[in-house]
């Protein structure tokens, strides 16, 4: 059996507005088509990408022009319709072999959308739906709380391409008025708007519903500025007796550090789940970030875990723009992980205004020695073995140091695929100031679904056993293992030391 094709309306923007109908169809489709320019980026994709999975087969169409000139020997048309046609055959060629196609479509697929190329071409050949999106039109009146049309009044939708006369001819005889296509149009549409005595009634709304939402009083915009996802809107001249001026809002946005806890979301304070919940974007390491609950509203945006700075400057640039953003760390992100690295770099004075807030998280060194029992009772200190932010000799001084104090120990990073000496040499260091048989906890991936804890001692700790998702927690002279009368081994350290 043939595929089935399907037109899907995005809305204007928003992912949250798009319908419950496009997001099934989205998801179940084998193939995902959208529109791009020659850059390759696509609003619609962007829209869409909440609800897509990572094994569907995507067609990007590349329109061959946009506005510049173009050799083909039948001009820009002859180069568009030639376009279309190929675009057609490429997604026929999956229809054919069985598999469903879901255009994507910005507002509706059928009110000036790319998407009608493909279903002249296709709807005879193959089952076809189109699914209706919230159309921009909507989402303008919407962003500015004016009525569209009231009663019998008459809204006309107009492409700004029209020369300024006939525009001017048009919007003199119609009560209320959408103008699409602005761009490089709307000198001539602002013109267009004075000849027919409107332009005071009129209003401009960019990207509506997006993060890079603007309107204003049409009279007030600069041309230079106006791109072509915009449009200018004559709103119901009735309603608008009684709607107040829309009144300017900057939006102030701000990151939140958010602690995630070990793993898992019964180890997420209400605080942190309360922080994720409200954020516009979650920015952070990608194993911790596809911890966190998947939101459609929301933008997601991983990365690798040794760009802590790039990170920081992302989120900071995000928040400075109005978004609302949580960075994730796993833990506590203050215990080794993204707080400091935020902090460190909202100094730069571009960033000096934009708040931070660190939301706390329960560190893996609670969540091990909870495992155990209570190797932390008494006074301990935190430190990590990794020597990518600060030479071994710090590190090998620290040890030596909390050792000859006899405090506990928690080690985090003892070991990864590069770095397997220190952790030798740091047990080296620990036996010229402990006792072999003094008890070490070794935690490994605890709250996740290969946890282990096991106790052994500082004497026959072997290092090659250690990696990358271990803590240790090296015991002091007063540490204790006991046995219950269930067989189960506990760790602990008094809370009284002796005198």
């Amino acid at each position: 059996m043939a595929g089935r094709l399907f037109g899907v309306g995005l809305g204007p923007g928003d992912p949250e507005l798009v319908t419950v109908k496009a997001a099934r169809l989205i998801n179940a489709a084998g193939v995902i088509a959208y529109h791009a320019a020659r850059h390759g980026r696509s609003n619609a994709r962007a829209i869409a990408e909440p609800y897509l999975r990572a094994d569907q087969i995507e067609e990007p169409l590349i329109y061959p022009v946009t506005t510049e000139t173009t050799d083909h020997p039948g001009g820009y048309q002859g180069a568009i319709d030639e376009f279309y046609a190929q675009s057609a055959e490429r997604l026929a060629a999956h229809l054919d072999a069985g598999r469903d196609v879901v255009v994507l479509a910005e507002g509706d697929p059928f009110f000036y959308g790319s998407y009608m190329h493909m279903h002249k071409r296709l709807a005879h050949r193959y089952e076809t739906q189109v699914v209706p999106g919230v159309t921009s039109v909507s989402a303008a009146s919407a962003v500015l709380g004016r009525p569209l049309m009231e009663r019998d009044e008459i809204l006309t939708v107009l492409p700004g391409t029209l020369p300024p006369a006939e525009l001017a001819a048009r919007l003199a005889t119609t009560d209320s008025a959408a103008i699409m296509k602005l761009g490089r149009t709307f000198t001539g549409v602002r013109e267009a708007l004075a000849q027919a005595g409107r332009l005071d009634d009129a209003w401009y709304v960019e990207r509506a519903t997006t993060d890079r939402e603007r309107h204003a009083r049409l009279a007030d915009v600069d041309p230079a500025t106006v791109p072509y996802f915009s449009l200018a809107l004559l709103p119901s001249p009735a309603a608008s007796t009684f709607v107040a001026e829309p009144v300017a809002v900057e939006q102030r946005g701000q990151v939140t550090v958010v602690g995630l806890g070990p793993a898992g979301r019964d180890w997420l304070t209400p605080e942190a789940q309360e922080a994720l919940a409200a954020a516009d974007d979650v920015v952070g390491y990608g194993p911790y970030v596809d911890r966190v609950p998947p939101n459609a509203r929301q933008r997601r945006h991983p990365s690798d875990n040794r760009v802590e700075a790039e990170r920081a400057a992302f989120a900071l640039d995000l928040a400075k723009r109005g978004r609302n953003v949580a960075v994730v760390s796993s833990g506590d992100p203050g215990v080794f992980a993204m707080a400091a690295a935020v902090l460190e770099v909202s100094e730069d004075p571009q960033w000096k205004d934009v708040p931070v807030r660190v939301v706390p998280g329960l560190t893996a060194a609670q969540a091990v020695a909870s495992r155990a029992g209570a190797p932390l009772g008494h006074d301990f200190c935190i430190m990590s073995l990794s020597d990518r932010l600060k030479p071994w000799d710090v590190i090998a001084a620290r040890l030596s140091a909390a050792a000859g104090a006899d405090m506990v120990i928690a080690i985090y990073n003892p070991a990864s695929q590069s770095r397997k000496e220190q952790l030798v040499r740091a047990r080296e260091l620990l036996l010229q100031h402990r006792n072999p048989v003094t008890p070490v906890v070794i935690g490994r991936d605890v709250g996740g679904p290969e946890e282990s804890v096991r106790v052994t001692t500082l004497g026959e700790l072997d290092p090659a056993t250690i990696d990358m998702r271990c803590l240790l927690i090296v015991g002091s002279s007063q540490t204790r293992v006991t046995t219950r009368g269930d067989g189960s081994t506990q760790v602990y350290t008094p809370r009284h030391y002796p005198t």
